[in-house]
């Protein structure tokens, strides 16, 4: 049997099918995998024995309606799909879909939980939603495969980007990883506030600090090294691979609710996540972090929150007061209960 899933992106999303495809692969060595998903992100599978990785050029051959049809025939000219599960579930993928149905092949789709979202924003209802990962294993299951998503360390590093890890963060130190931004302005962190948290981590004899980001944001990042001691702007400088290694290495992360969060988790590193206008609660919680790990002002102490599912929109309020409540002595103080440090 030969299964395809589809999910493509973000960077979050895409690392978060980690706990279910290792989950499948344990549970059923003899069904043959192939997963569709963006180039940037093949990195996350190496680890996973007899994955097949199909990499779509959305941007040329694959681009628009016509290359929906020209990625169905290059899948089809590949391989021949008993069951395609779709992880995505946007109208790219529907289409994709309905072609692998008429095919012949069967087809299960994610529920999003779009309603129940829609609800937990606009203030009607405020309960915990299913986890992300656990909506792509109700995929699996719904076409017959009964898996429990893994947990503890998913995400490894290749040897070679782990060499070179071990030749930029030393083991003799506290090595905390910061991840000071995110995509959309209302899952972050004023940066003056990182700074200081920064500063007064820093006190603490071997502490280092070791800073990740996107490429949009190295001239940021840079600032913050120049301002706080010990600290090592690592964006740009390591490919993916090697950004895993490091995080491997880490005591552990402080981050905003962004893709660095669910990748150093995913690698078994403990992380200190800092949330403001979206919440765990909907979903996207670091996989396999325990609750307490999550920062954040109660909903019921500030309950405009959350606002946004995924972070796009602007503050209801005006005053980002889910930010500014959280403040640089609250997230120190909960480092210290937790005893990282």
């Amino acid at each position: 049997m030969r299964i395809l899933v589809i999910r493509l992106s973000s960077m979050g999303d895409v690392a978060l099918t980690l706990p279910v495809l290792r989950a499948f692969r344990n549970s059923f060595p003899d069904t043959e995998l192939v997963l569709l998903t963006g180039k940037n992100f093949v990195s996350f599978f190496t680890g996973i024995r007899g994955l097949n990785i199909f990499t779509p050029n959305l941007r040329g051959r694959h681009r628009g309606i016509t290359g929906i049809f020209r990625l169905f025939r290059d899948l089809k000219a590949l391989w021949k799909f008993d069951c395609v599960l779709d992880l995505h579930g946007v109208i790219r993928t529907f289409l994709l879909d309905f072609l692998f149905v008429m095919s012949g092949a069967d087809v299960s789709r994610i529920n999003k939980g779009r309603k129940e979202k829609r609800r937990l924003i606009n203030g009607k209802e405020k309960k915990h939603l299913i986890h992300t990962v656990e909506r792509y294993a109700d995929v699996f299951r719904r076409a017959g495969f009964d898996i429990e998503p893994d947990s503890g360390k998913l995400l490894y590093a290749g040897a070679e980007a782990g060499h070179k890890a071990d030749g930029i963060i030393s083991s003799h130190n506290i090595n905390i990883g910061i991840a000071p931004f995110a995509k959309h302005e209302l899952k972050q962190w004023p940066v003056e506030n990182t700074i200081k948290l920064m500063k007064m981590i820093s006190v603490i004899p071997g502490v280092r600090f070791w800073l990740f980001g996107g490429p949009d944001e190295c001239a940021r990042l840079s600032d913050i090294e120049r301002i706080v001691p010990f600290t090592v702007n690592l964006c740009g400088k390591l490919s993916l691979d090697e950004e895993i290694a490091a995080m491997e290495r880490l005591t552990f992360m402080v981050a905003m609710d962004s893709s660095n969060m669910h990748m150093a988790s995913l690698a078994g590193t403990k992380v200190v996540s800092i949330w403001g206008a979206t919440d765990p609660m909907a979903g996207f919680g670091a996989w396999g972090q325990p609750e307490e790990f999550s920062m954040r002002i109660p909903v019921d102490e500030l309950t405009c929150r959350p606002c946004t599912i995924y972070g796009k929109g602007s503050c209801r309020r005006g005053d980002f007061t889910c930010m500014t409540w959280l403040t640089p002595e609250m997230v120190f103080e909960k480092i210290k209960n937790l005893k990282l440090i």
